[in-house]
């Protein structure tokens, strides 16, 4: 019985996934107070809305991407639906991320990359509508993975939408 050579007998290893967070920012942002600038009457219960955005560019540096978390958070009275303050703000992360096929590159960068940076932006968020008057505003965790899966889901569709056209 003849031995096979041990490299045949070990499965190939899958590549590794090197990443690494090499900064975060704020990249723009902003705060309206809207109840100190026209005033609300009566003691308004506010209604939260937040919408979020996501873009991952890659840099000029291989293997080094921009992954940019856009949040439009706007608060409203319940009853009269008055605006009491906005807020947007695009909180960026640079990272290193190398081992990962074209294929995966993409959901990594919009799903995994902002699950990093989500807990700083969130820390933002609440720090910032506290001191503009607000009670703090704690985000509830953003499920990324839903985000892209929707995504994909909407460019499915406006690409149906094309084909009927044409």
């Amino acid at each position: 019985m003849a031995k096979e050579p041990e490299a045949a007998a070990t499965p190939e290893q899958p590549p590794q996934v090197k990443s690494r967070v090499l900064a975060q920012y704020i990249r723009d942002m902003s705060f309206e107070n809207i109840l100190a600038q026209k005033g609300v009457s009566g003691e308004p219960q506010p209604e939260i809305s937040v919408q979020v955005n996501l873009d991952a560019r890659k840099r000029n540096v291989e293997h080094q991407f921009e992954v940019i978390t856009k949040l439009n958070v706007s608060s409203k009275s319940k009853e009269k639906g008055e605006t009491l303050f906005i807020m947007e703000v695009e909180y960026a992360g640079i990272f290193h991320v190398e081992g990962l096929t074209d294929e995966q590159m993409h959901p990594y960068l919009l799903i995994e990359c902002p699950r990093i940076t989500f807990p700083f932006l969130r820390r933002i968020v609440s720090d910032v509508t506290r001191d503009g008057g607000f009670p703090p505003l704690n985000l509830e965790t953003i499920d990324f993975l839903a985000l892209y899966r929707a995504e994909l889901a909407k460019r499915a569709e406006a690409q149906k939408a094309d084909q009927k056209v044409n």
